[in-house]
């Protein structure tokens, strides 16, 4: 019961983190080359220090990395040995004479810091220091600057040497010198700070299946592919980020040491459910129903385009439902959006321009084809798309044998392809009819050019084979201002029209 009230005391009154308690881990963790054992020191702390004082947690980090600020502030301390000396010495009474023997005898001023501190009586036992105290202090030592500067950092080290105790001016002198030494990697001490924030603490391992989606924030909704496309992934600042990203968990394949491969999928989602804390705007549970019927499952796709989503993956609940890594499964459906009829689901007509060769299984064929609309201003071919699914293993055959008796050397001069760069070239003497999820700007292909973006093209996403268009001639084709105003009539692009779509990457595809 005591212990009970005194942590509610604590947490109540907001009583700032003692700094003895920072210095008694990282003297554990000096104390072990074990990087778990380190791990473990640490995020025993940050769990303390998140439920009764998360108020101090940054400043406790800083000082676990030995910064003051972050790196762009420029802001350091790395104070020189000699005022560290004279600090000591005007804190504990001695000479620098005799703390210069010290230092060559140890080897370390942190630990003649903590010799001289223990030798020395004091009256009055000064109030303990805290995390936000130290911190503070270290902030304005190094923001000193000036005449006297050198006096006046003395004087502030000398008050925070006065404070300490056991063996915290150790760990303070070595903060000032800008070199901690005690084994804790930076990497380390992220992998704390997320063992120390999990929701749940009786989940210890987890393996998800996830899926990273760019997040409209403003209006709680998913955006399109392509804008996701367009997110850095290095070297970027958190201030700069400007694609947010919110993840969709849709199974659980392992949890706390155990493999649930072999449980059913309603047991694998319930260990989903039961387990994980949805955190709007950054991670949440993918939609789901359960469903018997063909009505159900129709309404729910249109429900899926209507948010942005490809599709639907349906799924046996219980029958033979464990999860294959690496395994195509007749228990998993994949449902796109261009199976709805009309609307998004319409098909064009496109001339095949090129080729690329066939690999893996493909091998001796040609495994896709680099696809074109017409400019009917410009009398030219516009690549649009690379397609690669749709085919029968026949029609590969067939194909191939076609347009072997069609290759050229290069393309033609009225071949607008930009980037497209397939393995063999082709006169343009077949349509092909071919459906599509949906179209996106493409930095690539260059359907369209000029007409929705003043740079870049319009390619499909997930372009399916259906037919040879024996009774159209390459002209007949689906024009460029065809392609365009298919584009701007997607049910997608104008429910995101306010979004900013840069450009985005085209969906590639097993040849």
């Amino acid at each position: 019961m005591i212990v009970i009230v005194i942590i509610f005391f604590f947490y109540n009154f907001k009583i700032s983190v003692p700094y003895a308690a920072l210095c008694k881990t990282f003297e554990n963790i000096e104390n072990t080359t074990k990087r778990i054992k380190i791990q473990d020191y640490l995020t025993k702390l940050l769990v303390a220090i998140i439920k009764l004082s998360p108020d101090n947690l940054l400043e406790t980090i800083y000082l676990c990395l030995n910064r003051i600020c972050p790196e762009y502030e420029g802001l350091e301390l790395g104070i020189g040995e000699t005022i560290l000396i004279k600090a000591i010495g005007e804190a504990t009474g001695r000479s620098a004479k005799s703390i210069k023997i010290d230092i060559e005898k140890q080897g370390d001023l942190g630990n003649v810091a903590q010799t001289s501190k223990s030798n020395q009586k004091t009256l009055f036992k000064p109030k303990p220091l805290t995390v936000p105290a130290v911190f503070k202090g270290l902030k304005e030592i190094a923001m000193f600057t000036g005449n006297q500067s050198q006096t006046r950092k003395i004087n502030k080290i000398k008050g925070l040497l006065i404070a300490c105790n056991g063996n915290e001016p150790k760990y303070l002198i070595r903060s000032l010198e800008g070199k901690l030494r005690i084994g804790l990697a930076e990497q380390t001490v992220l992998m704390s700070i997320g063992q120390a924030i999990i929701a749940k603490s009786d989940v210890t391992s987890f393996v998800l299946d996830c899926e990273a989606v760019a997040w409209d924030k403003e209006n709680n909704c998913i955006l399109p592919f392509q804008v996701l496309s367009t997110r850095k992934r290095k070297n970027v600042e958190t201030g700069d980020i400007a694609v947010q990203v919110c993840v969709f968990a849709f199974d659980c394949l392992y949890l706390n040491g155990k493999s649930l491969i072999k449980k059913t999928f309603k047991e694998r989602r319930e260990a989903l459910h039961n387990n994980f804390v949805p955190i709007e705007g950054e991670f949440t549970f993918a939609k789901n129903i359960n469903a018997s019927n063909i009505e159900e499952i129709q309404s729910f796709l249109e429900q899926s385009v209507n948010d942005s989503c490809e599709g639907l993956m349906i799924k046996t609940l219980e029958v033979d439902s464990s999860y294959e890594p690496s395994k195509r499964s007749r228990n998993w459906l994949k449902v796109k959006k261009d199976y709805i009829s009309g609307g998004i689901g319409d098909s064009l007509d496109l001339v095949v321009i090129g080729a690329y060769t066939g690999r893996g299984k493909r091998t001796g064929s040609y495994g896709g084809y680099l696809l074109a609309c017409y400019d009917n201003e410009n009398e030219e071919y516009q690549s649009i798309c690379k397609i690669g699914t749709g085919f029968s293993d026949e029609q590969l055959e067939k194909h191939t044998e076609f347009f072997k008796q069609h290759i050229i050397n290069k393309p033609k001069p009225y071949y607008r392809v930009g980037d497209a760069k397939p393995d063999i070239w082709f006169d343009a003497v077949q349509v092909w009819e071919v459906k599509c999820a949906d179209l996106s700007i493409s930095p690539v292909h260059q359907a369209a050019v000029g007409l929705v973006d003043p740079v870049k093209g319009i390619s499909l996403r997930f372009p399916r084979f259906l037919r040879i268009r024996d009774d159209k001639t390459p002209e007949m084709a689906t024009t460029s201002e065809q392609v365009a105003d298919m584009y701007n009539q997607q049910v997608v692009i104008s429910k995101n029209n306010a979004a900013n779509q840069n450009g985005g990457v085209d969906d590639d595809f097993e040849y």
